[in-house]
């Protein structure tokens, strides 16, 4: 195997991992802020917020293991070899 394309395959598998739980993590900080600051103005409101709490925060979290996924696809199934 090339040496430069294995490092490359290594920063490209490190940034993505890094750039793809970045923006879910932000993300899902402000959802949950968003959604404490939500209940405690409207705690009748709060299964509802709760529930979309739940399953915007899965969302996000599938974002992240995309990254994952394409990280593992240039360590170990290399398509550029």
């Amino acid at each position: 195997m090339n040496p430069l394309i294995f490092a490359t395959s290594v920063i490209a598998a490190g940034l993505s991992v890094g750039l793809a739980s970045t923006g879910p993590g932000v993300g899902q900080g402000t959802v949950a802020s968003q959604a404490v600051e939500g209940i405690a103005r409207q705690p009748e409101a709060e299964g509802k917020i709760q529930g979309t709490l739940l399953l915007s925060l899965a969302f996000m979290e599938a974002l992240t293991i995309y990254g994952l996924v394409v990280a593992l696809a240039l360590l170990f199934a290399n398509p550029f070899v």
